[in-house]
């Protein structure tokens, strides 16, 4: 990673945590995938896997790290010895599945860790975060931190429901957000998005804008068994040009004013309290 460190630039990483009300809605094959066509598009983007429960990006990508997370937790590695770089150079802190949340590091834990992540940032222009799914501390202070979030959902009831309890936490704390219906044709997924919408109109005042309907797509599952990123894999497969449509509207819009410099240490304070 000498280059990535020798090439830092004074402006911020754009951070944005990717999450969802439950999980099973393919956020993280949203987080791997958009991170990709960020990366082919030229812009220096890392994806950083937060979901310490089931952390699985990696295979997704179809990668094999040697190190991960935990390593550096405890501090057998530094942060950028375990960075994997991905198709078209988009690189990937690789989490560890079953390591304990953020939430309990001791104090000096955190704060190294805080401290390499806030370094590596100012070698980027994207940072996306695969934040995890539900509605705890640890999600909502990733989400918080990064100002900006992309809440993924699905048409059913249930997802939109959790999905609307999600949207509830993330508003009180003030992030940007941006829906993704993922999996639906367009007219179920346009129901479910006026719903939801709707329901954040009326109950919270909010409008929120709707980045994209993502369609049930076989080239998505043949993906995953192939280990590799739909967008790669099937390029011009429904599922992907929708993600690049996504993609071209979330980068359109302007940055919330709570920009990715202070991201990390703004994580740092709301998982310290």
């Amino acid at each position: 990673m000498r280059r990535l460190v020798s090439e830092r630039r004074q402006d911020a990483a754009r951070v944005i945590a990717i999450a969802s009300g439950k999980g099973g809605v393919g956020k993280t094959n949203i987080a791997v995938n958009l991170g990709l066509i960020l990366a082919r598009q030229g812009r220096r983007t890392l994806l950083f896997d937060a979901d310490l429960g089931l952390a699985n990006v990696d295979i997704l990508l179809g990668l094999i790290p040697r190190y991960s997370l935990k390593d550096v937790v405890g501090g057998e590695r530094r942060l950028e010895e375990i960075i994997v770089c991905g198709p078209h150079g988009l690189l990937l802190v690789p989490g560890a599945s079953g390591v304990q949340e953020l939430a309990d590091l001791a104090p000096p834990v955190r704060d190294r860790l805080i401290g390499e992540l806030t370094s590596l940032a100012m070698g980027l222009d994207v940072i996306l975060v695969d934040a995890g799914a539900g509605i705890n501390r640890t999600v909502l202070s990733f989400a918080a931190a990064a100002g900006e979030a992309i809440v993924v959902a699905m048409p059913e009831p249930t997802s939109i429901t959790d999905a609307y309890g999600l949207i509830k936490g993330l508003y009180r704390l003030n992030v940007t957000m941006h829906l993704l219906i993922n999996r639906a044709g367009w007219t179920e997924g346009r129901q479910a998005a006026d719903r939801l919408r709707g329901a954040c109109q009326r109950f919270l005042q909010l409008d929120l804008p709707l980045l994209g309907i993502i369609p049930e797509d076989p080239r998505v599952g043949q993906a995953v068994r192939r280990q590799q990123p739909f967008c790669q894999a099937y390029p011009t497969c429904p599922a992907a040009r929708a993600l690049e449509e996504a993609a071209a509207r979330l980068w359109g819009k302007g940055l919330p004013s709570n920009r990715g410099g202070g991201f990390w240490q703004r994580l740092s304070r709301l998982l310290g309290r």
